[in-house]
């Protein structure tokens, strides 16, 4: 029986991301037991994995986190990872490992330069590149999210105006140059003729309350109240989900959602779309070309030049428009 141990230890969009990886090398290669290694601050992300035959979580102590995984005897590490940390793990537990190529220096080029010769190819596919020599193939299935009853939304959680349905706005985003301004949530969740709930985490409560100032019955903030869980349970309800280049964007492609995805300094050709496998579902990605974009692969928390064009430039009433045509055939 080969025993593996897929390494990803952060952030929750890139976890999600390598889904199909866990389930396509549980599924496909024969009596395979599944080991991942995650930071313990994601657990909530893979806990409920039934592909996942156990869950190893790094918390403060490398000595124990090695002693730990050393006892488990694997025959390979498949690393999605793949930095100084994860080489570390792979040189003290010294089995065979298979490592994702990240494109750094094609990236570098992007952000640096403006000169693309990425692939083309989406993350999900470069993933399971990984893989592909134990004789693992992409089966399609997309990504996947699992939740317990125990993270699911009471009825005593969603408000009144928000139980025959809602648009999920995810306005939290892990740096500030992947958040659209907040004034443009604002203006957006004034005009939608439709119940909103807003996602974020507590830092992000104070924006929502400015936001769901102007109605704050047709729009709900629900930042900072739920956990990482129950939160990806409002975007499973919802209708359809407008966010930013996000971890609930990935959550929000595992349920099959319609989305909406706005995009700052990241762009879609870094290959971490929304994605959905085989499955036809409405994805729309907006953005605004300026002259210094991409500057960064993954973000900063203010523009580096000031003027924040990329995300300012894409306005409400563009937003508005794609979201109606959304709404038009998610709302019957």
């Amino acid at each position: 029986m080969p025993r593996f141990l897929i390494i990803r230890l952060s952030s929750i969009g890139d976890i999600v991301l390598t889904t199909p990886v866990i389930r396509c090398l549980k599924q496909q290669v024969p009596g395979a037991e599944v080991h991942v290694l995650t930071k313990a601050s994601f657990r909530s992300v893979l806990q409920h994995n039934p592909y996942i035959d156990r869950l190893h979580l790094w918390d403060r102590s490398y000595t124990l986190l090695i002693d730990q995984l050393r006892q488990q005897s694997f025959d390979q590490v498949i690393d999605l990872h793949h930095n100084t940390k994860t080489l570390r793990i792979k040189r003290d537990l010294a089995i065979p490992a298979r490592s994702f190529y990240k494109l750094n220096v094609e990236k570098y080029l992007l952000t640096a330069l403006k000169i693309n010769v990425l692939p083309g190819k989406h993350i999900v596919d470069r993933y399971l590149d990984t893989v592909r020599p134990l004789g693992v193939q992409n089966d399609g299935r997309g990504l996947d999210y699992f939740l317990s009853p125990s993270d699911e939304l009471t009825k005593d959680d969603i408000p009144g105006a928000q139980r025959a349905g809602y648009v999920a706005v995810v306005i939290g985003a892990a740096l500030g140059t992947k958040r659209w301004p907040k004034e443009h949530f604002q203006a957006f969740c004034r005009q939608l003729d439709h119940p909103i709930v807003l996602l974020g985490g507590m830092e992000d409560r104070e924006r929502g309350d400015f936001i769901a100032s102007v109605d704050p019955i047709k729009i709900y903030n629900a930042c900072g109240k739920f956990s990482l869980n129950e939160s990806a349970d409002w975007v499973r309800k919802s209708k359809f989900v407008l966010t930013g280049d996000t971890g609930l964007m990935h959550i929000a492609a595992a349920f099959r959602k319609p989305i909406i995805s706005l995009w700052g300094n990241t762009v879609p050709v870094f290959g971490m779309t929304p994605y959905y496998g085989d499955d036809i579902v409405s994805s729309h990605m907006l953005e605004h070309n300026v002259w210094c974009r991409p500057c960064s692969k993954i973000g900063y928390e203010r523009c580096p030049l000031g003027h924040f064009s990329c995300m300012q430039r894409i306005t409400p009433e563009k937003v508005l428009a794609v979201a109606r045509e959304v709404m038009s055939n998610v709302v019957r």
